[in-house]
């Protein structure tokens, strides 16, 4: 079996972004589906899929380690990286078409028995008001999750804080956490992504300030390729620290492994190479005694993706799932996620699982 074309396709979503899909088609007549949403620059990236092209066709579909080492190098950029992770997403799903298994079965076999989701409700959350916001948050604990995670702070920064605006900006994003913290109730789990917007002085203060609140986890407090700042804020925090989303690769990741930076590694399988490297980074994670919970802010492709990989890993903690963002999700694709009681039921289909809804992907495609 031979790769004989690449293409890539995008939706528009809403105001934080589209999700962008790579095809894989083979001279089998096997057609598998990745996806490569939220790279910084989606023209870019259908420019990168489309270079891609020329080398991988008449390429054997398996060799996914080799066109890793050929592609995914480590200053080839997030545009490269998050274009080669969703073409290693679709090779997975045909080879595990032409398997006739899921691609878990292919990565090694489950070990997790249910995929615990949480909800982030900051995509859906177009409304910053700290009512509106928590709101958000309770819609999702209606829909059935038992853990919700906010981002409250992306309005602010560390080095406004002597002003007054930057003041009042910090204190509304305390306000949107303790005002979710009331929409939900105290038996639903709250994780606070904090998008580095903080130095050490700043992280700690926040910290203290939500600790009433009885925090799931702290995330990306300061940016993650500094350990030193990471291990500064972990200290004494009384919640879990999580950090990773940014990373590209094994080599990224290992400072902070080795340093025991963080509680829980936070890798994407939109960027960092995809499902291989992934279940590498995750191996290298567990070696180091930290769990892992997958960035996933995302499409349904790359969220089923990262679920076929979650099930395979001892040190899986909770999976990512963007709520609210578009009523037309589950129409997108045919095999649409299966979501019980806030945890994700795997597909048993050969491969991913799922194919594009031509029709759907018609209505809210656009150009790139």
């Amino acid at each position: 079996m031979k790769i004989t074309n690449l293409r890539a396709c995008a939706v528009h979503v809403n105001h934080r972004g589209n999700w962008v899909f790579v095809q894989v088609e083979t001279d089998a007549g096997l057609v598998g589906t990745g996806e490569a949403s939220h790279s910084t620059d989606d023209h870019a990236l259908v420019a990168a899929v489309a270079r891609l092209r020329s080398r991988l066709t008449g390429r054997d579909p398996s060799e996914i380690e080799a066109l890793f080492r050929e592609i995914a190098r480590p200053n080839a950029g997030m545009v490269t990286w998050t274009a080669f992770s969703a073409i290693e997403q679709a090779l997975w799903d045909i080879l595990g078409q032409a398997a006739g298994m899921p691609v878990y079965q292919l990565l090694g076999g489950r070990c997790v028995p249910a995929l615990r989701l949480y909800a982030n409700v900051n995509r859906a959350a177009a409304d910053r008001d700290p009512i509106a916001y928590a709101e958000c948050a309770r819609r999702a604990v209606e829909d059935g999750f038992r853990a919700v995670k906010c981002a409250p702070f992306d309005d602010v920064s560390w080095q406004t804080l002597d002003h007054p605006e930057g003041r009042r900006a910090l204190e509304r994003g305390l306000e949107r956490v303790r005002r979710v913290r009331e929409a939900i109730g105290d038996a639903v789990e709250l994780a606070v992504d904090c998008h580095n917007r903080f130095d050490v002085p700043t992280a700690r203060r926040v910290a203290r300030e939500l600790a009433p609140l009885r925090l799931y986890w702290l995330e990306a407090p300061v940016p993650p390729w500094e350990p030193t700042a990471l291990l500064q804020v972990k200290e004494g925090l009384g919640t879990r620290l999580v950090a990773g989303e940014e990373l590209l690769g094994r080599a990224a990741f290992r400072p902070l492994f080795e340093s025991r930076a963080v509680d829980v590694a936070m890798f994407d399988v939109k960027h960092t190479g995809g499902l291989l490297e992934s279940k590498k980074i995750a191996a290298l994670a567990e070696v180091h005694g930290i769990a892992v919970s997958p960035h996933s802010p995302a499409g349904p492709v790359a969220h089923v993706a990262a679920a076929h990989l979650c099930s395979t890993l001892p040190n899986f903690l909770t999976l990512e799932y963007a709520w609210g963002e578009v009523p037309w999700r589950a129409d997108l694709v045919n095999g649409a996620e299966e979501i019980r009681d806030g945890c994700l039921i795997l597909p048993e289909r050969p491969g991913l699982g799922l194919t594009l809804n031509a029709r759907v992907l018609a209505e809210h495609a656009i150009e790139l």
